[in-house]
This record gives structure tokens, C-alpha cells and sequence, in this order.
């Protein structure tokens, strides 16, 4: 992990670069931050399946998404476990008269919990349907075979589909009564295993002494989250993370009134948050080792700039300024504090 950061990064190029910062009268650090993460804190989660009349699946949810996009990775396990397209599946969250059990989104457990009850959800579809096929077709359940989202008597050719078999079942078909009636599936799922996402991240920042602006000017990411389901969803959500750690470390605060204790910072307009002109030309790269403590292999992902970012821009800054008046720099490192361990060291 750290090899492939230390070459992102361009590590060996480092002292031309501070070269050429200084010859501009600015500082120039870089800074290491590696990670170790445990995510999928314990909890139960809630797997539903619906087949609605419009033809679309109900897929239903403890998790929520509040800008992650579960509905897609959600959609291709599920979809891929059962062999229907994507685009049949829809996402029902937030909705507690309909969810049995939920533990709701944090510390990086969505893809490895939900994940985990779709697919729990998916094999006891898959079993009910094997008994409705078998009634279907005029066969035994134990000749019944699954793949690719069609039933078939093993041996044969004949089969049906499990969307074919949500037709039968809407146009009223007489079962019997120890068959199950429906496709759907309401399914809680205890929590899987913890998992350890880890990684490496570097910073280089640069500082003009003579107003303590911060700049982070490159910035360079390897991280284990595991198999990926998204990797669109994977990049989003580093670059969002990444934002969140750049603002901790270096302007988000709550400031109080000393005498009455009234929260100041109350707005964004008093609040500082960065902004895309604040984010860096970002190098990120994947080094994937599947989990072995969850059938899909995921590990948790929201979280991982978050954690390396604070640590490598904060040891950058540390390292841009000559003499150590950075070395122990309160979060966050505004440009007044910047200035004044610029100061100290003369």
C-alpha cells in the first residue's frame, strides 16, 4: 500500500518541487497518513423483496442513503444473485411502517450488511421458488434447478422464469396450501463479521509564511475497501470524504461566545466548509484484497479519506514549516495559526 502511494505521489520528485515552491517565497511539505479502519459496527438489517404489479421489484432497506447511491450496488447484487436486469429494481427506505429491522447508515456498514441481507433474501426467493416451479412445471422440488433467473427440471429443457412465475402468480394460479404463495421475501439478517479497510494517503501542501494560507496542492490516495461493487460510487465517495477531512483539518469549527456560550458559527455563512476551489488534483488508486468475513468480500469505504486525509495534511503542514513551530498546530490549521508557527521560528 505504501509502495503504490510513495509512486502516485511522485515521492522522489518532492525536492524539485519544494525548489521551485521556494524560489515563489512559499513552504512546501508533504505529509504520510496510513489507516486501519473496523467497520460494519453489529446490528441487525433488513432485506425485503417485492414484486410489484407495474413489473418493478421493491427492494427494501434498514440502511439509508443519503447521497451514497445505494440503490445501485444494492440493485446489481441482488439482480446478479437472482439474473433479472437493474433496471427492474427499485429502492424503499426510511419508510418504518414497511421496515421490519433497521440500523440505519454509519461507520462504513451499507455494503457489507445490506449487501448480506439481499443476498440471504435472495437464496430464500430462490427456494420458494423452487417449490412454485416445481408445482408449475409437474415436477418434484428437489429436480428443480436455478440459474441465471430461470427454473428448470434438471436434465431438461423445461423451465420457467422467475419473472414468468410473478405472471402466474398475479393471474391467480391454485396452489397448495404447503407451497408458498408469493415470491416475496421479508428477511432479517444478522450483521456479518467486522471489516478492516486500510490505506495509504499523501499530501503535499504549500504555505505562504507571510499570511499562513494553506494550500493543498496534491494529494494522493491507495485504499483496500475491498471487492468493489461501484467503482464510480467508490471515487465519489473518496472525493467526498476527502473534502470532509480537508475541512477538519484545515477551517471547520464551532466558535461559542465566551460569556454567554452562544454558538456563533451557526450558519454557512459563518461556518467555513470547503468548496471545489479548495479541493486538490486528486491520484487515487485501489489495492483490492477481498475480506474473507462477508460472502461479497466488501469492506467499508465512506470513511476512508476522512480518517487518512486530517493525518496528511496536518503532518504536511508540520513539515512545511522549518524549526517544529507546526509540529503540535490545533485542528484546524486557519491561516492565523499557520502564520503564528511561521513566526516562531523566526
Amino acid at each position: 500500500m505504501l509502495d503504490k502511494a510513495l509512486v502516485a505521489a511522485d515521492w522522489q520528485g518532492f525536492d524539485e518541487r519544494k525548489k521551485e515552491s521556494a524560489a515563489r517565497n512559499k513552504l512546501r511539505g508533504r505529509g504520510i497518513g496510513s489507516y486501519l479502519e473496523v467497520t460494519g459496527p453489529p446490528s441487525k438489517e433488513y432485506g425485503g423483496i417485492r414484486f410489484e404489479n407495474d413489473g418493478t421489484i421493491t427492494m427494501l432497506s434498514g440502511t439509508l442513503d443519503y447521497g451514497q447511491g445505494h440503490a445501485t450496488p444494492f440493485a446489481q447484487v441482488l439482480g446478479g444473485k437472482l439474473g433479472i436486469p437493474v433496471t427492474r429494481f427499485r429502492l424503499l427506505q426510511g419508510d418504518s411502517d414497511q421496515l421490519k429491522v433497521g440500523g440505519g447508515t454509519g461507520g462504513s456498514k451499507s455494503a457489507l450488511v445490506a449487501s448480506q441481507a439481499f443476498l440471504e433474501a435472495g437464496d430464500k426467493l430462490i427456494e420458494q421458488g423452487k417449490q412454485i416451479a416445481a408445482h408449475v412445471l409437474e415436477a418434484s422440488a428437489v429436480d428443480i434447478e436455478f440459474s441465471r433467473g430461470r427454473f428448470t427440471i434438471a436434465g431438461t429443457d423445461r423451465g420457467v422464469s422467475i419473472l414468468e412465475l410473478v405472471d402466474k402468480l398475479r393471474s391467480g394460479i391454485s396452489l397448495p396450501p404447503d407451497v408458498p404463495q408469493s415470491l416475496d421475501v421479508s428477511h432479517i439478517s444478522d450483521n456479518p463479521p467486522f471489516s478492516f479497510p486500510n490505506g495509504c494517503h499523501i499530501a503535499e501542501v504549500e504555505i505562504d509564511p507571510q499570511t499562513g494560507h494553506v494550500a493543498v496542492v496534491s494529494y494522493a490516495a491507495v485504499d483496500d475497501c475491498g471487492n468493489v461493487l461501484d467503482h464510480m460510487i467508490i471515487e465519489g465517495q473518496l472525493h467526498g470524504a476527502l473534502a470532509q477531512g480537508l475541512g477538519q483539518a484545515l477551517m471547520e469549527t464551532a466558535v461559542y461566545d465566551p460569556d454567554g456560550g452562544q454558538l456563533i458559527s451557526g450558519s454557512f455563512m459563518d461556518y467555513a466548509m470547503p468548496r471545489a476551489q479548495d479541493m486538490p488534483p486528486i491520484r487515487d488508486a485501489l489495492h483490492c484484497v477481498p475480506a474473507t468475513t462477508n460472502p461479497l468480500g466488501v469492506k467499508g469505504a465512506g470513511e476512508a479519506a476522512t480518517t487518512a486525509a486530517i493525518a496528511a495534511v496536518m503532518n504536511a503542514i508540520a513539515n512545511a514549516v522549518p524549526g517544529g513551530g507546526a509540529d503540535r498546530l490545533a485542528m484546524p490549521a486557519t491561516p492565523e495559526k499557520v502564520w503564528a508557527a511561521c513566526r516562531a521560528d523566526g
